[in-house]
């Protein structure tokens, strides 16, 4: 009489649990949290002023300058695209905000609408352009960047007679929409910009939109596989436009802050900004071929950037070697990241 031997049941990975140290290692900002802890230690021997209250003020507005823009570049590299207008699109919104109401002799409120009804319609004719025509993103947005910054320049002129507009510091509405924009607040005897503020209610929405919404899981999708994505009924077309616009409205209210924070634009600001914005992302987590990272990994890398940029400065070392510098972080985050994810796929 044979017997049926029973064999031990197979173990399903996508049911298995997974131990805290891979779920860690799994996380896209793991790596740029350990960047950024390790070269907080480093500023904070090497630079005797780094610690300063007003010194660490001063890092965390440079890092929120970068880190609003950053959030929702971030979203659009998840989602698989890139926009290299984003940093003459920041100088675009403050441009129009401030000649709509010079010239017009209007509240400076009503620039501010005006400037975000048509920055918004930037955002979204980059999504439609690269939707319609099918190009890289990268391509479609080039393209835009040399039109806005040519229109930047060629406009400013054209109408103020100046490569600068003039300042709207006594025009109705400034006030209060500096408060808005370009303020100060007093945290526990520091003065923190509001801007820092913003950022970080960004960085939050932006993580919620991720991870708990139907809008977030869409965007993973269409930018791990737009083909598959679009095979279970996800919208890519309306998501990768609301990922640009996204975008846009960021570089809007970066343009009002630079606005409000200064009163008057340089038609050329913002050239080269779009790559420390994708620097901001990819240091946090994102990868370049899309689907995969996170709204805090950007803001980490936002930080990194900031005490970067200002710690050089503390430590009284050369400026003129901060892109170096720069590019060199760019490098070691992005192998770093490569052996997180490795050590998360073997971890058990």
């Amino acid at each position: 009489m044979s017997q049926t031997v029973a064999r031990p049941a197979q173990r399903d990975e996508r049911v298995a649990a997974k131990s805290p140290l891979r779920r860690l290692l799994g996380r896209p900002e793991i790596g740029a949290l350990i960047g950024a802890i390790a070269l907080f230690v480093f500023f904070s021997v090497v630079a005797n002023a780094f610690l300063q209250a007003s010194s660490f003020s001063t890092v965390l507005y440079a890092s929120s300058t970068f880190g609003i823009m950053a959030v929702s570049v971030s979203l659009l590299m998840i989602g698989g695209e890139f926009d290299l207008s984003a940093g003459v699109m920041v100088t675009s919104s403050a441009l129009i905000a401030s000649m709509f109401s010079y010239q017009l002799g209007l509240n400076v409120w009503v620039g501010v609408v005006v400037s975000l009804v048509v920055t918004l319609a930037f955002g979204f004719l980059n999504g439609l352009l690269y939707v319609k025509t099918g190009l890289p993103s990268f391509i479609v947005t080039l393209g835009t960047f040399f039109m806005l910054a040519g229109a930047n320049l060629g406009v400013t002129k054209l109408v103020s007679g100046n490569v600068a507009t003039s300042s709207i510091a006594d025009m109705d509405g400034f006030g209060a929409a500096k408060n808005v924009f370009a303020s100060d607040v007093d945290l526990f005897g520091v003065n923190i910009k509001i801007t820092v503020v913003w950022w970080l209610v960004m960085v939050a929405a932006a993580t919620w939109l991720l991870l708990r919404t139907r809008t977030g899981n869409w965007i993973f999708a269409v930018g791990g596989s737009a083909l598959s994505a679009r095979a279970v009924g996800v919208p890519v077309a309306k998501t990768k436009i609301g990922l640009f616009m996204g975008v846009a409205f960021t570089a809007w209210f970066s343009g009002m802050h630079l606005l409000f924070a200064f009163d008057s634009v340089q038609s050329g600001e913002g050239v080269g900004n779009e790559f420390f914005y994708i620097i901001c992302a990819v240091i946090g987590g994102c990868l370049l071929t899309g689907g995969y990272g996170s709204a805090i990994g950007a803001a980490i890398g936002a930080f990194i950037f900031g005490m970067a940029n200002k710690g050089i400065v503390y430590a009284e070392w050369n400026p003129d070697w901060f892109k170096f510098f720069l590019g060199a972080m760019l490098l070691i985050a992005t192998v770093v990241n490569l052996w997180v994810r490795r050590r998360a796929e073997l971890s058990k």
